[in-house]
């Protein structure tokens, strides 16, 4: 028995040694799967410098907006114009005049303002009769029946202020730089009154407006500005006038090359 039980155990024995040598055993490394970074750098890297070779030629041709290619600083500005009311009831104006202004810092400019205007007889003016009905007036009839808004002289001091400076894409190198600009002061207007006299009244105008920059010392502008005065009439004895008035100039600027250029 002690000989058959010595047999059995060294029979178990043999048999789980090949079993733990089995699970002691390390497994293998798994091979690392072949990297395909390097192939989709070195691709990126043929599209960046085929992008910087298409792109770098515009780059030079197309200058950048930042700073102004045109410069009011120190710089005076004269500007004759020619101004037409709208949405008058009675008389349509067309006034020539002038504007001095003068820039101490780049967006801010302090102006003189003079006109002179011609009145006309608006289109929208009738004179209605029982037996004839309604016609359109002469001018000395307007007069006759004291019609308001006769405006005869026209001056003012303004302040600008131009906060908005950009450019406009005309061909694929050309640009029309301009500014923007707010308008806004104290305006004296003589008029016609009821007893066909001359009479003067303060007042004032706010507007806007734009610069077309042509060079570095010539420019095309447009204004729209709101003329507001009182004005005495028939009946009622006073009243308040808002005129609309769009203004068309050419703005030479002195001198002629700015210091900083």
């Amino acid at each position: 028995m002690k000989t058959a039980a010595r047999r059995l155990l060294l029979a178990l024995c043999l048999t789980s040694a090949p079993v733990l040598a089995q699970e002691s055993a390390p497994a293998p490394a798994a091979k690392p799967a072949p990297s395909t970074s390097g192939g989709s750098e070195q691709e990126a890297g043929d599209v960046s410098e085929v992008d910087k070779d298409r792109l770098g030629p515009l780059r030079e041709r197309v200058q950048p907006v930042s700073g102004h290619l045109f410069l009011k600083k120190g710089r005076f500005e004269f500007s004759p114009s020619a101004t037409l009311s709208l949405t008058d009831a009675f008389f349509s104006k067309y006034i020539f005049g002038a504007t001095l202004t003068y820039h101490p810092m780049e967006t801010l400019g302090v102006s003189l303002r003079a006109g002179y205007s011609i009145p006309t007889v608006s289109g929208t003016a009738q004179i209605c009769k029982v037996a004839e009905g309604c016609n359109l007036p002469t001018l000395a009839e307007l007069r006759e029946r004291g019609a308001p808004g006769e405006i005869r002289l026209i001056g003012g001091l303004d302040v600008q202020w131009a906060p908005i400076y950009g450019k406009i894409s005309l061909l694929a190198e050309r640009f029309l730089h301009f500014d923007l600009y707010g308008v806004g002061g104290v305006t004296a207007v003589q008029y016609r009154g009821p007893a066909q006299s001359a009479l003067l009244t303060p007042g004032g105008n706010v507007g806007v407006g734009m610069r077309f920059f042509v060079n570095r010392w010539m420019t095309v502008r447009t204004e729209f500005r709101d003329l507001i005065y009182v004005e005495k009439a028939v009946n009622p004895t006073q009243m308040l006038r808002n005129q609309l008035l769009f203004e068309l100039g050419v703005s030479f600027f002195f001198p002629t090359v700015h210091p900083e250029s």
